[in-house]
């Protein structure tokens, strides 16, 4: 018996050690990262800003400190991720930077969580354009082409197709998943209470397919999507929105000669082909291994200290006192307590809303949301410490790809509401959902029983449906949650409760639609709102951006990075994680009322 305990205490000594082992390691290897991700940035003259479209274009900042560029480093130099404000910025620093002579556009966009939406992307093809003004070339050289792709691309002088690439642009369509037959199957039961005819939630939970109510708001929607994006693309190639809508329509996935006739494109080329060219405009021979160059990523380093941009930056205003504009990311699901890494914490993001408002040296604040909303109860409390600040200093709202339901409930009280025309923004109303798993705990052989002190003492058990009497509980919260809400929105909007009623009900705007409702002031971006919120503040040129929620401490950064090598998921695993997204959500429902202000599971627009 000593033998065996002897062996095994070795035996779990030298797992002990192995474990450390490779912890140790983990950090050495980290640690050389971050030593590398210091490094000075090199800029050889005549270089190409290179802007990877791979990476997934987050609003908030990646919470890796300098560790960000090397987020994707299994996949190679591509970054998986980039910041809007980052893009942005690099362009408009590199727009005046004698040291860059051209951008060029490549790769393949992907989509992650709420990232690269149709409104981030409208504020990078500012910056394109931007870009574009000063006089250098964008050079994009595409191969699968999305709608997203083309979307930026087309901001391009040249924009280059491969022989055997296509544009993939067949139009706008968001296609949910129904679970209510396969819950049924199983034996659960569904029971829901809502306010709002267009509040479709919960839909996925208790039908087989779209609501008339439903379908017509994501028509709606999808349309006013699509026609800001063909009129962009289209303008930008010097087309009418009639020529580009003909095109889509007779190819759906457009080949390139098509491409190259209908002037969507300027060349069809190989990529070989397009780096000899580019090779030759910054006079390098054809052996040279390419052409000068700097990752978009690496370059985001030091355009934040060259200050070319005042209406993002500070500019140097001697010794004169600088104002600090705060601008604070309610980015993923809200959700009540401290949430995770993608959710927006009611407890968590109220703390950091507070701290900002009783800090002195911040003179303005500017709430970016990109959220669909989530708990109620949640909402009520952010926007509880959104009155506070505003009471106290200006604060002004941007909308990203989405601030609706509790993101809109958030937003209600900004001094000014920006957004863009594709944001996804209103669907004012409420739902709560219970399940019950009666019929498949009996399938299972699993039985309950209780012992209560009070008549509704079980209100929450799973084990069987709610009675009528308990389902009308459920529902008169719900009225009552979706009255403050209306009466909230009334109250920051400046509009009464019955102008309010008339676009609630539960249904989806764009932001084009917001704006003419009244539920937004004013189309614009992000750096839109900075600049309103320091002529609000009287600052004139003289601040500085702060960004917030913090950078991400080192031991949480180590397990990401780890956590993140993986490889590319192959068609089954794809829509496993879809229908895992779809699960997913359900560990979003923590309002204690059971009661959410939430947009449809999902509008995925593709």
């Amino acid at each position: 018996m000593k033998t065996f305990f002897a062996s095994l205490l070795g035996t779990m000594v030298a797992l002990f050690l192995f474990v450390v082992g490779l912890f140790l390691i983990g950090l050495g290897v980290l640690g050389v990262m971050a030593s590398m991700g210091n490094k000075p940035v090199t800029v050889p003259a005549g270089s190409y800003l290179v802007f990877d479209l791979t990476a997934n274009i987050s609003d908030a900042p990646p919470r890796l400190g300098p560790l960000e560029i090397f987020e994707g480093i299994e996949d190679g130099d591509a970054p998986k991720s980039l910041q809007l404000r980052a893009i942005t910025r690099s362009l408009r620093a590199a727009a005046s930077d004698s040291r860059i002579s051209g951008l060029y556009l490549t790769g393949r966009m992907s989509s992650d969580g709420y990232g690269s939406s149709l409104a981030a992307l409208k504020e990078v093809r500012g910056a394109l354009q931007a870009f574009r003004e000063s006089g250098k070339p964008i050079v994009a050289y595409l191969t699968l082409a999305g709608t997203r792709d083309i979307y930026l691309a087309s901001m391009a002088n040249e924009v280059v197709l491969d022989p055997y690439g296509q544009i993939a642009m067949p139009g706008l369509a968001s296609e949910p998943m129904f679970f209510a037959e396969a819950l049924d199957k199983l034996g659960v039961g569904v029971q829901v209470a809502r306010v709002g005819k267009y509040k479709s939630a919960i839909e996925p939970f208790t039908r087989t397919d779209l609501s008339d109510e439903s379908r017509e708001q994501l028509q709606k929607l999808l349309n006013d999507l699509w026609i800001s994006v063909r009129d962009d693309i289209a303008e930008a190639r010097s087309l009418k929105p009639d020529q580009l809508q003909a095109l889509v329509d007779r190819e759906g996935m457009i080949r390139p000669s098509a491409a190259l006739e209908a002037s969507l494109v300027t060349r069809i080329a190989y990529l070989d082909e397009v780096i000899t060219d580019l090779k030759s405009r910054a006079g390098k021979s054809e052996k040279a291994d390419s052409f000068p160059q700097v990752a978009l990523a690496a370059y985001s380093r030091i355009a934040r200290d060259r200050h070319l941009s005042p209406t993002v930056e500070a500019k140097d205003s001697g010794k004169a006192k600088k104002g600090r504009i705060a601008v604070v990311y309610a980015e993923g699901a809200i959700v009540e307590g401290e949430g995770g890494p993608s959710d927006v914490g009611g407890a968590r993001f109220s703390k950091e809303l507070r701290r900002l408002r009783q800090d002195k040296e911040v003179d303005a604040i500017v709430l970016r949301v990109n959220s669909p909303g989530g708990s109620a109860t949640a909402s009520e409390h952010i926007l509880r410490e959104v009155r506070l600040a505003q009471a106290a200093k200006p604060l002004i709202v941007s909308m990203g790809g989405y601030a609706a339901s509790g993101g809109y409930w958030i937003s209600a009280f900004g001094d000014r509401i920006f957004a863009e025309p594709s944001t996804i923004t209103g669907s004012i109303g409420v739902f709560s959902v219970m399940f019950d798993v009666e019929r498949l705990s009996k399938r299972l052989g699993v039985g309950f029983d209780i012992v209560k002190t009070g008549r509704f003492a079980d209100l929450y058990s799973m084990s069987r449906p709610k009675s009528a009497t308990e389902l009308a509980l459920f529902q008169r919260d719900a009225d009552w949650i979706y009255q403050e809400f209306v009466s909230r929105v009334a109250e920051g909007r400046k509009l009464t409760p019955e102008a309010v009623e008339q676009v609630a009900q539960g249904r989806v705007w764009s932001g084009a639609d917001a704006v003419k409702l009244g539920l937004v002031d004013e189309l614009g971006g992000l750096d839109d709102a900075i600049r309103h919120a320091a002529e609000r503040a009287g600052l004139g040129d003289a601040y500085t951006v702060r960004e917030y929620p913090r950078v991400k401490p080192f031991a949480e950064a180590l397990t990401e990075v780890l956590q993140g090598m993986q490889s590319s998921p192959g068609l089954l695993t794809q829509l496993a994680d879809r229908i895992k997204s779809q699960a997913a959500v359900l560990e979003q429902f923590n309002d204690s009322r059971h009661v959410y202000a939430r947009l449809p599971l999902e509008v995925r627009v593709d």
